[in-house]
């Protein structure tokens, strides 16, 4: 008789190509669906411009005749409040109900009928946002900024491509604790106060109030090597002004993509979980 043999190896290009262009057109959709919306991108440029400049005079005035504060000098605290608010509408911590207001009335129940997980769905389209916010929202701050006040240019070449990679995974990892926010509302109904207390915590522990460098230096640690929370701004923004060497850039870069691995299968298992106790519309 003869014999089968069979093989088991890794993923063939048939398999993983499809998978890409199907996460590809939902990036693009989402792309598609915020660029439409031309007038809000307006009004949000002329929102964060306006506050740029408030916190650009508060922290130019906290470094006081020494002119520079927790390793900040005049011209980075620029940059990092500019190049901050162009960020703050492509990594989007705040405003973000979908999946909350879906499960509330019981939409959610058609993401899960699609041949696409609903964690790498909402992935795709929240990549698609952010492409959109980087060209309509954090180019006009940055163009902005160096107009009024004295701006900090990285010095080394590598530097510029460090924080993409960097504001890429950070768009990565506010999705995955965005997500989780949300995905409460498969126990709750309501997450009315989890977005509460995200909305106070990560403005605070993100670096968006103030850079984390002003607070006692074993806090600082704490938060930026135990939390994912300074992935989010505080880190692309220091690897932006090189506020540290390039050796510890890179490794807080490494950082930030341990977190994002780590969230993405937090939310992976959160929604598995879910699923097995998901009732919509009382069925």
């Amino acid at each position: 008789m003869g014999s089968v043999t069979a093989t088991v190896g890794p993923p063939t290009d048939a398999h993983v190509t499809p998978w890409f262009r199907t996460f590809g057109a939902i990036v693009a959709a989402g792309f598609r669906r915020h660029a439409t919306y031309r007038q809000a991108a307006v009004a949000g440029v002329v929102t964060n411009t306006v506050f740029g400049f408030l916190r650009c005079y508060i922290f130019l005035a906290a470094t006081g005749a020494a002119g520079t504060v927790a390793g900040y000098d005049r011209a980075q605290l620029g940059t990092f409040v500019w190049a901050g608010q162009g960020l703050l509408a492509v990594i989007a911590i705040w405003g973000w109900t979908d999946l909350a207001d879906r499960i509330r009335t019981g939409e959610v129940a058609a993401d899960l009928l699609r041949p696409v997980h609903p964690v790498t769905s909402y992935l795709a389209v929240d990549l698609g946002r952010a492409g959109f916010a980087a060209l309509a929202r954090l180019v006009p701050p940055l163009v902005v900024g160096p107009l009024f006040f004295a701006v900090y240019l990285p010095r080394h070449w590598a530097t510029v491509p460090l924080f993409l990679l960097s504001v890429l995974l950070a768009v990565v990892v506010c999705f995955g604790c965005r997500y989780l926010v949300n995905a409460t509302a498969y126990w709750l109904q309501d997450v009315r106060g989890p977005m509460i207390l995200w909305t106070l915590g990560s403005g605070v522990l993100a670096g968006l109030y103030f850079p984390l460098g002003f607070l006692p230096g074993w806090l600082e640690a704490t938060l930026r090597y135990a939390t994912p929370f300074p992935a989010i701004l505080q880190i692309p923004l220091d690897v932006l002004v090189e506020r540290e060497p390039m050796p510890t850039n890179l490794g807080l870069v490494g950082l930030q993509l341990v977190w994002a691995v780590l969230l993405l299968a937090l939310c992976r298992l959160v929604q598995r979980r879910a699923e097995r106790r998901l009732v919509v519309q009382g069925g």
